[in-house]
């Protein structure tokens, strides 16, 4: 497949997973009772594990799924995510989350292109981002007993340069990975997915930086 096509489809997968993120957050939003019962009792925390869980399995098996296995697990990550960040639209402005998410599609574009056309190596910088990513998740869960404002900053300013210097990344793995894996159908998704993650983590860093509260 050319490369032109498979990007098509990846950013194809890629859209339809935000869209299906974006319409589960607008709807649990939009039902009171379906929205207390999400953020109330132990229902959250069981969509976190679930959504963790289901990120690990992808990233682990999906290049040894069925394209079909894929997709519904791609799209089902993508629901469940919606569920959990629908709480987003409940403590930031509108304005704050529409504005957000056209910067985050602009840094993205140009990311993906400076991956998508340098001629330079970044696969060196992977280990470095996959380093600094972790430290971003464990100065994060430390930081859930500490509460200190200054550090969730610092993390999201950081998490915000890791996630875009990702996408470059990984614009240029899946590149690369076209001659690796045969099935140009599964490889859209395995594309999707890492970029799927990619730009909501950057959204979440940049409304949490610049978005405004309805404090």
């Amino acid at each position: 497949m050319e490369t032109n096509k498979l990007f098509s489809k990846v950013f194809m997968w890629m859209f339809l997973g935000l869209l299906t993120t974006g319409l589960t957050s607008y709807y649990v939003v939009s039902n009171p009772n379906i929205l207390t019962n999400v953020m109330g009792g132990s229902t959250y925390l069981i969509l976190i594990i679930l959504e963790i869980g289901l990120v690990i399995f992808l990233s682990s098996r999906i290049k040894k799924m069925s394209f079909m296995t894929a997709w519904i697990s791609f799209i089902l990550y993508s629901l469940v995510n919606g569920i959990t960040i629908a709480s987003i639209l409940i403590v930031y402005e509108l304005s704050s989350i529409i504005l957000m998410f056209g910067l985050t599609a602009l840094l993205f574009l140009i990311f993906g292109l400076i991956g998508y056309f340098t001629k330079t190596d970044l696969s060196k910088f992977g280990n470095i981002l996959l380093m600094m990513l972790i430290g971003i998740l464990i100065t994060s869960l430390v930081n859930i007993f500490l509460g200190n404002e200054m550090i969730d900053m610092i993390v999201c300013a950081v998490g915000v340069i890791v996630f875009l210097g990702l996408v470059a990344y990984d614009v240029q793995k899946i590149k690369q990975l076209t001659y690796v894996i045969e099935d140009n159908n599964k490889l859209a998704i395995i594309g999707a997915l890492e970029l799927y993650l990619d730009f909501i983590n950057i959204f979440l860093y940049l409304l949490q930086l610049f978005g405004n509260s309805k404090d």
